[in-house]
């Protein structure tokens, strides 16, 4: 195994090939890395539809796209990546096929889990760590596999946030751009979570709209293409200044449509952590359940924030403690 401080120029991958609200707590890590080693270059192995989220990053130099890799036969596969010329892969997330053509590739230095048994023999840098029992954010989860490369301490969450180098590259369309109001706080909710999250449940969100005033906020509703269908009769019976913006936006749009918005409200979704990493106003709404709770998995941004229920679910969690929070940030 070669030092990799002695690399003059070391490529070093971050794997994760899964949802977007997984892939942002996982950025953190390009920035550390470049603090480690800083003439290192920093790609990221995800999945087409993170690709968007993975631009954002300045410290991400490079994107893989693992659903084109997948395309390839495993000879090409392997040859594709001894053509990227890596020195060292964290699996962060555990996957089987990418730490086996990781290792058939010789990539030198391969970091992952003591915890997943195909890494006993695919990696040769293990590390313990244990995500269930740790009362560790999954942000500083993650650094923990750096480890290897140096890193001697788990950072706070406020030096996370700190080193946060998002940055917005895609230009808001005419319309999207008259969709924001200039004389109201511009209010994304987001309902619905594709499973990733608890719900807090659509009359609930009701509810919560009509305590805010209408002179004051620009409520816009966001949503998937999957999602518009299963939203769109409760939007229909909304109030009439509600704006709906579901399936109307790619995740590029959307994440630059965030960025320029006031503050978005959602449960542990995608969207939430999105806007957490644009630097907006951020409300999560979480239950007190492990491994779900916002101990692990709440919005990390400098106006991130989160409630709490207390409980398995989010029943105690009320519109008007929802709006009352969402006020102070008028």
């Amino acid at each position: 195994m070669p030092d990799i401080y002695q690399i003059k120029t070391p490529h070093i991958v971050i794997s994760r090939v899964d949802a977007i609200g997984d892939v942002v707590l996982t950025l953190p890590m390009a920035a550390y890395i470049k603090q480690l080693l800083p003439n290192a270059k920093v790609s990221f192995l995800g999945r087409t539809y993170t690709q968007p989220v993975i631009n954002t990053i300045a410290s991400v130099d490079e994107f893989i796209n693992y659903d084109e890799l997948k395309k390839l036969s495993e000879p090409e596969q392997v040859n594709y990546l001894k053509q990227q010329q890596i020195d060292a892969i964290i699996h962060v997330l555990p996957n089987k096929h990418i730490a086996q053509i990781a290792r058939q590739a010789g990539i030198a230095l391969r970091i992952g889990t003591t915890n997943r048994v195909f890494h006993w023999y695919t990696c040769n840098k293990l590390v313990k760590l244990s995500r269930k029992k740790s009362d560790l954010h999954e942000a500083q989860l993650n650094l923990i596999l750096l480890k290897p490369l140096g890193l001697t301490q788990v950072p706070s969450l406020q030096d996370i946030i700190a080193k946060n180098d998002f940055g917005n590259i895609t230009e808001l369309t005419p319309h999207l751009t008259a969709t924001l109001a200039t004389d109201k706080f511009n209010l994304i909710i987001h309902p619905k979570s594709h499973g990733s999250g608890m719900e807090w449940g659509l009359n609930n969100f009701k509810e919560l709209i009509s305590k805010l005033p209408t002179d004051k906020f620009n409520v816009i509703i966001t949503g998937s293409d999957k999602e518009k269908a299963l939203l769109e009769n409760w939007i229909s019976d909304l109030p009439e200044t509600v704006i709906d913006m579901t399936g109307k936006m790619t995740l590029n749009q959307l994440i630059a449509f965030i960025s320029k918005a006031d503050g978005l409200i959602a449960s542990g979704t995608g969207p939430l952590h999105v806007a957490a990493l644009t630097g907006i106003n951020t409300l999560g709404l979480f239950p007190s359940l492990r491994p779900i709770h916002p101990g692990r998995w709440g919005p990390i941004g400098p106006k991130a924030a989160y409630l709490e229920s207390g409980t398995n679910n989010l029943d105690t969690i009320t519109p008007l403690m929802v709006a009352e929070k969402i006020n102070t940030w008028l």
